[in-house]
């Protein structure tokens, strides 16, 4: 009996470590974001510009399927798992340096050498509990940003998260769905949510200045010291809606 329980404690180990990471791709993995109660501080937000560029991404000739495969023409650059669940959404590589990231139908972004094809690493963009069928889709949806030494990248999987581009090591995650583009200007990131919340969110630490409710879900404008969401423009220092 003694060693029967023994082993039965090693099988509960050994799945509960199972549970709190899927390694079914190779590389350095980065450990799945566990989640939290969003927290909105209240902060005003000041010392942006009064208008700002949008960045344009850089041209990328690489394309990707609903099968989470990277393609170099008909040439593979790299071969993810297919999932039976995932949104019709058209995926985007994004190209830095010698470097691909891209977001897969099933919840990782992963960063891939163009040359050598090897994966530098895999990050998981979802809540712990969403592996174990907490959601039915964890898509990486919203166009992946590549900033200074930050990725920011959000998905289906209840996550926001700004990577250490050159480990995939998260700095910070936030528990928000995201499905359409954000955009980034100076220290702060503009994001709506699938629960049509507009985020303000600090990109050095992930505070969230504030939230506001939005009708639509769009990608932000900034313009005049104010964010637009379709036809809704709220003041970008605090978040207080205009019209």
């Amino acid at each position: 009996m003694h060693k029967i329980s023994i082993l039965i404690s090693l099988l509960l180990v050994f799945l509960t470590a199972c549970s709190k990471q899927d390694p079914i791709l190779p590389g350095q993995r980065e450990s799945i974001f566990q989640g939290s109660a969003i927290t909105v501080i209240g902060k005003e937000i000041s010392d942006l510009p009064e208008n700002t560029d949008e960045t344009e991404p850089k041209d990328c000739p690489y394309t990707q399927d609903s099968s989470n495969i990277i393609w170099d023409g008909d040439k593979k650059i790299f071969s993810g798992f297919p999932t039976n669940n995932f949104v019709k959404n058209k995926q985007i590589p994004v190209c830095d340096g010698n470097f691909i990231y891209a977001g897969l139908t099933t919840g990782e972004l992963v960063k891939v050498n163009k040359k050598t094809r090897d994966i530098a690493w895999i990050t998981d963009i979802y809540r712990e509990s969403n592996l174990t069928g907490g959601a039915d889709v964890l898509d990486i949806v919203a166009p992946i940003i590549v900033k200074n030494d930050g990725v920011y990248v959000g998905g289906l999987g209840d996550a926001f998260c700004k990577l250490n581009k050159s480990d995939g090591h998260k700095i910070w995650c936030i528990n928000i769905s995201v499905v359409t583009s954000f955009i980034i200007i100076d220290n702060f990131a503009f994001v709506v949510g699938t629960n049509n919340k507009l985020y303000a969110i600090n990109t050095a630490k992930g505070d969230i200045y504030w939230d506001q409710k939005v009708e639509q879900q769009s990608k932000p404008i900034y313009k005049d010291k104010t964010i637009i969401i379709d036809d809704e423009v709220f003041e970008v220092s605090n978040g207080k809606k205009i019209h």
